[in-house]
């Protein structure tokens, strides 16, 4: 974005006047106290058409966001991470149907959860092993401790349980210890978000021979140019870091992590390919670029045609609303699918949102989101800071003023 040069709306078939839209939309929200500040990028055609920033990286200090802001964007790590195992894949170091205890032998005979509490868990043996399009799709089984709808989700929040957002031991005992807790469904039967794309950045780790950050830095982020992406802020970007929060008692937002204290200043010895990540808008907007141009970016490719294809078609037997996930963050399940790393759109009716078949998106737990529209060659970046994303319904809105802009 800072490194982007704007171009007139009306050049790549979008309108100024209806851009201007969300303009207005931003002050509202950040105005009303809702949220500390925005930043919203919109892309058609290869061109930065619309961007901008309102509000507040850190209200404390009174920092307005700027262009080139450091976000955490949590969750949009899981795109990255998918690119890098993808690479491997391209490579003909392992099939997608392979059973991932191959690689990681933890994972041979695991067990499924099928009821009990959490001192006393019943469960059955699994049908088939877990395999890496099981992971790249979230069927895996595996869920997130923050989910509270489980006895398995509260076995990975007790004292000797998993976060990997948290720990300080090393990605492979985390990883192993996270095999010894059962399932909450059989491999490939339920769509259920987790931390199976921190099992992808491990499996990184084992089949390329380098830790996973050094991987995904060395491989995928510096190759894209993305300058400020990383799994830490070093000294010389601290005053660029943004503030987080929550939404408190009346919706005033509260700091949940001080940017002059945050884990995020200093490198860690777990690092989450599922969440770890910190970037900027111009970084991911070249992810996005890289993406659209379907796996390469200013002369470097990192991925063939047919892989990016096959990364943003839909894996699911039907949409996410088919695979048991009846309602996931602020959006429906429903007219939408997931591929390897993102959700794709199957049918913008059913999603009850205007859109494209075979766009693909996905978002951060802080409220942060992207998405990218082959068909209109169109990638939007949203950054903001406030968990957790379910707290106001942004993403959709956004969609909506992206694509009422759309003139051609």
């Amino acid at each position: 974005m800072d490194t982007l040069p704007l171009v007139s709306p009306e050049q790549v078939g979008l309108s100024a006047a209806r851009l201007a839209r969300i303009s207005g939309w931003m002050k509202g929200w950040v105005d009303s106290g809702k949220l500390p500040g925005l930043l919203v990028a919109v892309m058609r055609k290869g061109e930065l058409a619309f961007a901008e920033t309102y509000g507040k990286a850190d209200v404390e200090r009174n920092k307005p966001v700027r262009p080139d802001t450091i976000y955490r964007i949590y969750s949009m790590t899981k795109p990255l991470t998918s690119t890098a195992i993808m690479m491997l894949y391209e490579e003909g170091r392992f099939q997608l149907d392979n059973p991932i205890s191959k690689f990681i032998p933890a994972f041979a005979n695991q067990r499924v959860c099928v009821g009990g509490s959490r001192g006393k868990l019943e469960t059955v043996p699994a049908e088939r092993d877990i395999t890496f399009r099981d992971l790249l799709s979230h069927t895996s089984g595996l869920t997130y401790g923050f989910m509270e709808a489980t006895p398995v989700d509260a076995l990975y929040r007790s004292k000797s349980g998993v976060d990997f957002q948290t720990a300080t031991t090393s990605l492979k005992e985390l990883v192993e210890k996270l095999a010894t807790f059962p399932l909450i469904a059989q491999p490939g039967k339920a769509w259920n978000y987790s931390v199976s794309t921190d099992v992808l950045g491990y499996l990184v780790e084992v089949i390329s021979g380098q830790p996973f950050e050094k991987y995904l830095v060395e491989k995928v982020i510096k190759p894209l140019g993305m300058v400020d992406t990383d799994f830490f802020v070093p000294d010389s970007k601290h005053d660029r870091f943004s503030a987080n929060y929550q939404a408190g008692a009346g919706g005033k937002l509260e700091v949940i992590d001080d940017p002059t204290k945050s884990r995020y200043l200093k490198p860690r010895t777990v690092n989450s390919g599922g969440g770890g990540l910190v970037s900027t808008a111009s970084d991911y907007l070249r992810f996005c670029k890289f993406m659209l141009n379907k796996g390469q970016l200013d002369g470097v490719r990192l991925l063939g045609r047919k892989t990016v294809e096959l990364m943003t078609m839909n894996h699911l037997k039907g949409d996410m609303a088919d695979m048991g996930t009846p309602r996931w963050s602020e959006s429906t399940a429903e007219g939408i699918g997931f591929g390897l790393g993102f959700s794709v759109t199957l049918d913008p009716a059913k999603a009850h949102i205007v859109g494209t078949r075979g766009e693909y998106s996905w978002g951060g737990a802080a409220s942060t989101t992207f998405w990218c529209d082959p068909t209109e060659d169109m990638a939007v970046v949203m950054l903001t800071q406030l968990m957790p994303s379910t707290t106001y319904p942004i993403r959709r809105e956004l969609r909506v003023l992206a694509y009422q802009a759309i003139v051609d």
